[in-house]
């Protein structure tokens, strides 16, 4: 590696500690605004909270720095960002809760920075003891096998919580498998597909203009759709079996390039979702809601037991309007203990208005194009695929949960990335962007072009 390409490792961490104060000034700015909007004078905790972001920033980028200096100097910010503007939110809700005890809604921003605590820490021992992703490649069926059990645990050890199994409970905690899942799969789809890509590529016959695939390399995909029917069957968790086969199918048309695949699981998952549909009641309610949201409010809807957050929510983001009511003039308390979950865009949209969720929503745009960017840089195969999947994951979350809010397709219950409360989805999510920050490492320093140092010497 030449003595240039050197130099240009401290250029990129001085990016990043440029924009990491930013995002720390926006974070603990907008932590002193609400409580000066909602109650008229400054946060007690101000100093505390401000110290303790600072932490958050300065402790990942100074690992970043030390084992991975080539990383994408973006990921980190965007990243930090969308987790203090979580933190903001969760305390902004926070405070409405507190003055309005009858609503018997628990606080979650100091637990929710906790776990970022934690989330960070995770984040700093994974860089430390993976120094190459591609060790990976090793635990390929160990990762897939675990997996499966994580799926399927919730089915028959988990509590069934607001109507899906999608929780395991760990005395007063609760975890969500399925956000360590769709890690696991990735990082297993991609190495499969590493091995495999050719014979599932250049095999089949034509039929339509397309080529087919032959039936003896049909059965991962129809074994991904039997087990995404089956997570909607006995947990009856839309989300996780939307993102299950999303991933799978768009991973699977990067590896092969072939259309005939995409057609295939398109069709496999409107067909296996038409039928779970129809006949398990929980998701059939859930598809009621969607396509009549505003019955909840009539009697009629009240006695089918139609639940009303989703009309809570688009009645939020018409209130909100173009710039919204200002932070902390809003009522998402409305929505219940959903304000704190997934219909934490609603308060984005109530209190920000459209600027603001679309503001967010570009965030996690960014996040995504930096993913994919750090996919086209990279060399090997295993790592290509594995940025791909992993920010399909973030995107393929993202959107079902902004568009079930928002009534674009039917609730599905699954976290906001960073933003909304959750342990699991905190940790979980942090590990996917800390594998990226790993794979955009090793593609820069492979782009770097050897050359003679200024002692004549090689690296």
């Amino acid at each position: 590696m030449s003595f240039a390409a050197l130099a240009q490792a401290p250029n990129r961490r001085r990016t990043e500690a440029w924009l990491l104060g930013l995002v720390v000034l926006i974070t603990v700015g907008g932590y002193a605004y609400t409580s000066v909007s909602m109650r008229g004078q400054l946060p007690g905790g101000l100093t505390g909270f401000a110290a303790a972001f600072f932490l958050l920033a300065f402790v990942p980028h100074v690992a970043i720095r030390r084992w991975a200096a080539r990383a994408d100097p973006l990921i980190l910010p965007i990243t930090l960002l969308l987790t203090g503007l979580g933190l903001v939110l969760l305390d902004r809700l926070d405070l409405t809760y507190a003055a309005k005890p009858y609503l018997k809604i628990a606080q979650a921003g100091s637990g929710q920075l906790v776990w970022a605590v934690i989330a960070i820490a995770v984040c700093v021992a994974v860089l430390l003891a993976l120094p190459d992703h591609r060790r990976l490649q090793r635990y390929l069926y160990v990762m897939m096998a675990a997996a499966l059990v994580l799926l399927m645990a919730p089915a028959f050890f988990g509590a069934d919580r607001f109507g899906a199994k999608r929780w395991i409970m760990l005395g007063p905690l609760s975890a969500q498998p399925g956000e360590f899942v769709k890690i696991m799969i990735a990082v297993f789809f991609a190495g499969y597909l590493t091995v495999n890509r050719d014979a599932l590529a250049l095999t089949g016959r034509r039929f339509l203009g397309m080529r087919l695939p032959p039936g003896r390399h049909l059965g991962p995909i129809a074994t991904i759709w039997g087990l995404s029917l089956l997570v909607l069957i006995f947990e009856r968790d839309l989300g996780t079996s939307l993102i299950f086969f999303g991933l799978f199918v768009i991973t699977l048309y990067v590896a092969t390039e072939r259309t005939s695949w995409v057609a295939c699981g398109l069709l496999m998952a409107v067909g296996g979702a038409g039928v779970v549909g129809s006949l398990e009641p929980h998701v059939h309610g859930r598809v009621v809601a969607w396509l009549h949201p505003m019955d909840a409010f009539t009697s009629a809807g009240q006695k089918a037991g139609i639940s009303e957050q989703l009309g809570q929510a688009l009645f939020s983001f018409g209130s909100g309007g173009l710039t919204g009511t200002g932070l902390g003039q809003g009522h998402p308390e409305l929505i219940g203990f959903a304000g704190n979950s997934d219909f934490i865009l609603t308060t984005v949209g109530e209190e920000l208005g459209l600027t603001g969720v679309m503001a967010v929503l570009l965030l996690y745009a960014l996040l995504a194009q930096r993913g994919l960017r750090t996919a086209l840089l990279a060399r090997d195969p295993f790592g290509k695929l594995l940025a791909t999947g992993l920010t399909t994951a973030l995107l393929l979350q993202v959107f079902v949960v902004t568009g079930g809010v928002m009534g674009l397709i039917p609730l599905t219950g699954k976290a906001l990335p960073f933003l909304a409360k959750g342990g699991s989805s905190m940790i979980a999510n942090w590990l996917m962007v800390t594998l990226l920050i790993r794979i955009s490492d090793s593609a820069q320093r492979r782009r770097e072009p050897a050359g003679p140092s200024p002692c004549g010497l090689r690296q």
